[in-house]
């Protein structure tokens, strides 16, 4: 939907939000309008998660404080939470009996070992173990009743009946992890409408040295690199109206670009919910999406998702035959609730850095040309959190993400052909923009999009197709100093 009909439709269901008053409705509409003028900032522009907003100095820890508006006690519970997010788990039996559990299988021995300085992943260089990047692994639905079950949000997909939901590559002493993620990449040359060429590398995937058998041959496989942990607690308490404020998916204004929610069952509040999370938004509350990487990348079950084997299948007897972590004096599961309560929190209230540049004439370009080329109609540019949230740390800021947080057709080039819920083989959830300029000054590296094929910023708005093939042939058709406008624009979130 264009960007000024979208903001049209978000304004008119303003009123429908129950935590808002009159005066709130006109407030919200006012500061969540298309921009309009590019020769200057906007209002609290600089403020990209509003008094969340990290003022600190941008250094390679920039991404891991904490909101800037947390309580005192609320700092205490960051901190606690942090230790675990970034502490190492064991093999069991062990000594250290509050820290075993560890797999059998795994990808990684920690959150923070996906999750480096709550950066972005990467995929692995030749001859290196994946570890901020898996595979996802399902098969379709083999009949009709396993379709209904997807169609009624009773499950978001059907595992692969030896490997699971995930590949991973690492065991426990004594259980082989369960393969080694192989990628190989094609240079594909593009070239622009200024006869500028630029070289994309297009990946295969295919998985070596499989441990425990063949695989199914309707296999379907996903690459996912490990995404910022950046103001999710605020995209958590953006009201569920205004991000279906910008849906379309049948496309009734016939402007090419449908925006589809992806509505999932969310374990933690038993209730079919809006997805948020995830590179196709099949998670949507943080406590799930927290609990259910335990269990998957750790081999950590959890009261909301209490899996002590991981995702070990029927298929793996070693696996299932190995010692767990759970200790009955520490609670149920090997990370009982204050354990999740904590990790939770911690994700929730890392904080967002604030904008750099944003007045300076190539980024203030940059921004016209972003509007102009289409870009904001899916990377919606700002909300305004509930007054409502739980966290008054979360409570009605103006933030600035780039999302509109809904599923969009990206064209054969992305297409992964694994549905997940409803999203089906083709659709991505639109990722948030926010600190994507501090990559490389985070995470040591620029590689960009669910799989990190892109090493730029210009590659990946150049993979974009399908719904985003407009935007994408605008980018490509700029002279270049527009571009390079653009690209700073994008540095500076």
């Amino acid at each position: 939907m264009p960007l000024l009909a979208a903001g049209l439709a978000f304004a008119n269901d303003l009123p429908v939000r129950p935590d808002l008053t009159p005066e709130d409705v006109a407030r919200v509409r006012a500061v969540t309008a298309p921009a309009t003028d590019f020769a200057h900032p906007e209002n609290f522009e600089q403020m990209s998660a509003g008094k969340a907003t990290v003022t600190k100095i941008v250094n390679q820890d920039i991404f891991s404080f904490s909101q800037a508006n947390l309580s005192f006690e609320q700092e205490e519970q960051f901190k606690l939470g942090n230790a675990l997010f970034r502490k190492v788990w064991v093999a069991s039996p062990s000594s250290t009996q509050a820290s075993d559990g560890l797999g059998p299988l795994f990808n990684a021995r920690g959150c923070q070992n996906c999750h480096l300085k709550d950066g972005r992943g990467r995929p692995p260089e030749p001859g290196e173990a994946a570890i901020s990047m898996f595979l996802r692994l399902s098969v379709p639905a083999k009949d009709a009743d396993e379709q209904n079950l997807i169609d009624t949000r009773g499950v978001l997909l059907f595992p692969e009946p030896t490997y699971g939901e995930q590949l991973q590559v690492f065991g426990v002493p004594g259980i082989p992890g369960e393969g080694r993620m192989v990628i190989d990449y094609a240079d594909e040359p593009v070239t622009l409408g200024d006869g500028t060429v630029v070289t994309l590398r297009r990946p295969t995937y295919s998985i070596a040295d499989l441990a425990y058998g063949p695989m199914s041959p309707d296999v379907m496989v996903s690459p996912r690199v490990a995404p910022p942990m950046i103001g999710l607690g605020l995209v958590e308490q953006i009201p569920a109206e205004d991000i279906l404020a910008h849906a379309d998916p049948d496309d009734a204004d016939g402007d090419g670009i449908s925006g589809k929610p992806n509505h999932v069952l969310d374990p933690v509040n038993e209730a079919v919910m809006l997805g948020r999370f995830g590179w196709k938004a099949g998670a949507a509350t943080i406590r799930a999406q927290s609990a259910s990487a335990f269990a998957g990348d750790i081999g950590i079950s959890t009261p909301l998702v209490n899996r002590p084997y991981g995702d070990c299948t029927e298929g793996q007897a070693a696996c299932l035959a190995a010692p767990t972590g759970e200790q009955e004096r520490l609670g149920v599961s090997e990370a009982p609730d204050p354990i999740l309560d904590l990790v939770t929190f911690y994700s929730s209230t890392l904080g967002v850095p604030q904008r750099r540049d944003v007045d300076q004439p190539a980024v203030l370009a940059g921004k016209q040309a972003f509007y102009e080329s289409g870009c904001a109609s899916c990377h919606v540019p700002k909300y305004v959190t509930s007054r409502d949230a739980p966290n008054p740390a979360h409570r009605f800021q103006l933030i600035w993400p780039y999302s509109d947080f809904l599923l969009h057709d990206m064209g054969e080039g992305l297409a992964d052909h694994r549905p997940e819920g409803d999203a089906d083989g083709y659709e991505w959830r639109t990722p948030p923009l926010w600190g994507i300029g501090l990559t490389q000054t985070v995470s040591g590296h620029t590689q960009l999009l669910h799989d990190g094929r892109a090493r730029n910023l210009t590659e990946a708005i150049l993979w974009h197709g399908g719904e985003a093939q407009p935007a994408r042939d605008a980018f490509a058709n700029l002279p270049k100093s527009a571009r390079d406008n653009l690209i700073s624009f994008l540095e500076s979130l």
